[in-house]
């Protein structure tokens, strides 16, 4: 059994945010229908690094968050488009867009509208800033947010600032923060049979996950200062070169510090009284670096990983993205797995990341073509070959 087994989504969702909310249903179980616009899809269905996947309407960008969904097309702005999304929406328990705040009210099926046709549905919105609030109405994209929210300013150095993270950080953690809510709300409608509208604000998801550093500032009055690689809680804790490249160590305790002056041979600098203490490691720390970076640059960084992990010293290597996702660890844990796509053979996408022990999530479908499971479920609804042939004619499917 899937966890959400016997689940329907309604999947509106274009690009990032939405679809990477709508995957993890999908990978736990749930009936994902994925409704897109005729002839054109999802946006991302042309987005990606392959010219080829783009002219196919399988580009990578689509094709990494669309694993286990059901692809229909349906012209909303059509009478009888919106006749068959109101039948769906009685077969369904969840519907999820990411539209700005307003447009699904004049397609015809705000949260009052569609409640009205299905008490039970739980409804989750998604967007930049929310459906209320002075900038509700603004459009956003992930670098947009991560500007605003505060995140570029606390990423950086002082040669680099500011600076946004390398992936669309506050889509995906939306995307999250929406499955985490549509979760909740089914478990609450199990247990009183409502549903419910769930309001997603990019711009809200992201601040919370810069909560230690925020609360330096909200309750201790410091500013963040751009840091680059070095852990601002720690010292020494950040990145440090080697014989043949960097290592990451995070000595965050004393005893980890001590024991680390130990294995470098510096054992002297547990009594300097600029290291001595982890306040006063904190503030010296750009003296620190270069005096443990000249013991470090003696050995290689498997070397150092090795000793320093063996002696309870957290530590790692910093991979480049293939060697990540190529990893022992990575294989072990099944994160990547290879699905086939009958038209493109076999491609690696990720499984979900929670391991259950009874309702375990697997991708069972690829990445659907698009509308290649309009005639599935418009039979499901009762309209007949006829019935959709016409509906093709009319660019309604």
């Amino acid at each position: 059994m899937k966890l959400l087994e016997n689940v329907r989504v309604l999947d509106m969702t274009n690009v990032l945010s939405g679809p990477f909310c709508t995957l993890h249903l999908a990978l736990l179980g749930a009936e994902v229908i994925k409704i897109e616009v005729p002839g054109v899809g999802d946006l991302a269905r042309r987005l990606g690094n392959v010219p080829e996947l783009n002219q196919k309407l399988m580009g990578t960008s689509f094709l990494a968050q669309n694993a286990n969904k059901k692809s229909i097309t349906l012209n909303l702005k059509k009478e009888e488009g919106k006749e068959i999304y109101r039948k769906l929406l009685k077969t369904a328990d969840v519907v999820v867009e990411n539209f700005r705040p307003g447009v699904m009210g004049r397609l015809g099926f705000s949260y009052e509208e569609m409640s009205r046709i299905n008490p039970r549905i739980v409804y989750c919105a998604i967007s930049g800033f929310g459906q209320t609030g002075p900038d509700a109405k603004k459009p956003a994209y992930d670098q947009i947010i991560q500007g605003l929210s505060g995140v570029m300013d606390v990423n950086g150095d002082e040669r680099l600032h500011p600076l946004r993270a390398g992936f669309p950080l506050c889509d995906t953690v939306g995307g999250l923060n929406a499955a985490f809510a549509v979760m909740s709300a089914l478990y609450h409608r199990e247990h009183t049979g409502e549903g419910q509208q769930i309001d997603i604000s990019l711009l809200d998801s992201i601040m919370p996950l810069m909560g230690w550093v925020a609360a330096n500032l909200l309750i201790g009055g410091k500013d963040p200062a751009p840091m680059g690689n070095d852990n601002f809680t720690a010292a020494p804790s950040g990145a440090f070169k080697t014989k043949d490249g960097h290592i990451n160590i995070a000595a965050n305790q004393q005893k980890q510090w001590e024991d680390l002056t130990d294995e470098v041979g510096l054992p002297e600098l547990k009594t300097d009284p600029r290291f001595q203490e982890r306040d006063t490691r904190k503030a010296n720390r750009k003296e620190l670096t270069p005096i443990l970076e000249e013991k470090l640059t003696q050995q290689t960084t498997t070397h150092w990983v090795e000793v320093l992990n063996a002696r309870g010293i957290p530590s790692g290597d910093i991979l480049s993205l293939l060697d990540a996702l190529t990893s022992d660890q990575i294989k072990h844990r099944e994160t990547i797995v290879n699905v086939n796509e009958p038209d493109l053979g076999d491609i690696q996408l990720f499984n979900l990341s929670a391991r259950f022990s009874q309702t375990p999530a697997s991708i069972d479908l690829p990445p659907p073509q698009l509308s290649a499971h309009t005639e599935e479920i418009l039979s499901g609804l009762g309209y007949s070959a006829t019935q959709l042939q016409e509906l093709k004619d009319k660019s309604v499917v």
